[in-house]
């Protein structure tokens, strides 16, 4: 067996380039299966013992996410037909091993079977490229289990969850204070509320301790390990193989490929600078919805003149949000949502909206804390969240009474693919390295939108049920200018002019390049892509070592 670290110009059998939510996974099952690795990230390794409860480093000098400030500007426009102006950060995502599942919020839905095939359900929506997937629930369900086992889901099924293989490994999180509140307004209105599934560990498992409620969850890393990141959860396995090297400081400016057509190498820069090229058998990109097809953009050549693996011209395009509102409101007695993981209850009785409606949509709602339990962001934000003065005494007083009495019913939803709505490269602005600049184009399908609106009336009829006052609400009314779900921009799909991958993440044009993250998602799913994300990653490095095996790559 090969033993990590491997010289750059010796051929490895894989070089993954991200080591997020899937590349994290692909490095743990490929090296697992006796492939050589390596793993290139331009952030650092964090540990346990890096993370803390400092919100001004987090928030204002993005010690997890970089942008603008650190030599990583991108730009937004809502149409084609204006000028991108550029922007501190538009497609915002972590830097570091184990990618945004350092910091995401941990809500851990599923897709369900109406989302693989909800195009031939539903009809045509006009303005999209509303498609069903090439592959179905079924294909993916056991991938799913795998997701809750290995990387560590707590939660109990549903009344409105697809069919599940195996109950999930740890009992769900105990309900916060504010949502016992939401889950009485549910049911007052008839609804059916349930445990939020998570990927937090509300008990020991797989050696990892349970969750210490800290609330400093959604945003930050966890001190203890009880976040099911791929940082804690897959990449110790990977190295414990002897067969991955992971590389950090490593941000990759392109893909070669040889005189077949064939990806041949990574190069990239280490973080002095100093320019490297890593030969591989095959390579597999997780760099994540927008650096993904920026990447195949920057990799063009005179073999792939409009940027590699894209002669259906669709890298980039199809980008999708999802969805959100949110709806605070002061209660009398203290109701504590900044407690514990950021939800505990959840409720899918809206996850179609009915069509009479006369628009696409649908989704789920969760409580929260509306500063994600930070105070410092609580302050900022007291005021325009919740009525009130933005200065002075009255201020204060508010802050100390409302950070503890506050609770946030938030709407999470749908996002349809256009064309429109895309990635590309910015021909006037450029990063650190001398790229160009991630240009982002988005505006809200008017179905989204409207889905939004909805959304946002029904939070706000569930805040009032329960009790709550000086209730204010919001929703992008105008599009959205960013966000941290960045989908479908290399979708997969069995036809090559449609489509950047086929149904086992395979490019169509390279049959030794693949790719796996948000960017492959084909539909929006309700607001929590994560999971599949990571299904997706498990299903596909089967899929690999499969082909591996056969002598297919």
């Amino acid at each position: 067996m090969a033993q990590a670290p491997f010289p750059t110009r010796d051929e490895v059998d894989f070089v993954i380039v991200g080591s997020g939510a899937a590349g994290g996974i692909m490095a743990r099952e490929l090296s697992e299966a006796g492939h050589s690795v390596v793993v290139l990230e331009q952030g650092p390794h964090l540990q346990a013992q890096d993370f803390k409860h400092d919100e001004w480093s987090l928030d204002h000098n993005g010690e997890l996410m970089w942008g603008a400030r650190d030599g990583h500007p991108q730009t937004f426009r809502k149409s084609e037909n204006e000028i991108a102006e550029e922007r501190e950060s538009v497609c915002r995502y972590a830097h570091n091993v184990g990618g945004s599942s350092i910091h995401f919020s941990g809500n851990f839905w599923r897709l369900r079977p109406i989302d693989f095939m909800e195009a031939s359900v539903r009809g045509t929506v006009p303005g999209t490229n509303f498609v069903d997937w090439p592959i179905s629930y079924e294909d993916l369900e056991p991938y799913y289990t795998k997701v809750d086992w290995e990387i560590g889901v707590s939660g109990l099924q549903g009344p409105w969850d697809p069919p599940r293989s195996r109950e999930y490994p740890c009992p769900p999180m105990p309900i916060k204070g504010s949502d016992v509140l939401l889950e009485r307004a549910a049911r007052q209105l008839g609804l059916n509320p349930y445990p939020a599934p998570v990927a937090i560990l509300s008990q020991p498992h797989n050696g990892r301790p349970g969750c210490i409620h800290c609330g400093f969850c959604n945003g930050f890393g966890c001190e203890a390990n009880a976040k099911s990141s791929t940082m804690v959860a897959m990449i110790p396995l990977a190295l414990a193989t002897g067969n991955c090297e992971l590389r950090t400081g490593c941000t990759v400016s392109r893909v070669n490929t040889n005189e077949q057509g064939r990806a041949s190498e990574v190069i990239y820069w280490e973080q002095d600078g100093t320019e490297q090229a890593q030969r591989a058998r095959a390579v597999v990109i997780c760099a994540n919805g927008a650096e993904t097809p920026r990447l195949l953009l920057l990799s063009e050549s005179s073999q792939f003149p409009d940027g590699l693996a894209n002669s259906s011209g669709v890298v980039g395009r199809n980008l999708m949000f999802n969805g959100y509102t949110t709806v605070a409101g002061i209660f009398e007695q203290p109701v504590n949502a900044w407690k514990s993981v950021p939800a505990t209850r959840v409720i899918h009785d809206f996850y179609e909206l009915d069509p009479s409606l006369g628009f696409y949509g649908g989704g789920g709602i969760d409580g929260r804390h509306p500063s994600r339990g930070a105070p410092l962001e609580f302050a900022q934000i007291s005021g325009s969240v919740v009525p009130g003065p933005r200065w002075g005494s009255e201020f204060k007083r508010n802050l100390a009474h409302d950070f503890s009495h506050v609770a946030a019913f938030d709407g999470h939803t749908t996002s349809l693919p256009q064309s429109s709505n895309n990635v590309t490269l910015d021909p006037d602005v450029q990063d650190k390295w001398g790229r160009p600049a991630i240009r982002c184009t988005y505006m809200d399908h008017p179905d989204d939108l409207a889905t939004m609106r909805w959304f946002l009336d029904k939070t706000t009829e569930l805040m009032e049920a329960a009790g709550a006052n000086r209730i204010e609400g919001s929703y992008p009314e105008t599009g959205q200018e960013g966000n941290v779900h960045l989908l479908g921009t290399c979708r997969m799909g069995d036809d090559p002019a449609t489509s950047v991958i086929d149904r086992n993440n395979r490019s169509h044009d390279v049959p030794n390049l693949f790719m796996c993250d948000g960017s492959t998602l084909v539909t929006s799913g309700r607001g929590q892509p994560t999971m599949t994300i990571m299904a997706l990653a498990f299903r596909a490095a089967d899929m690999i070592n499969q082909a591996a095996e056969r002598g297919e790559i």
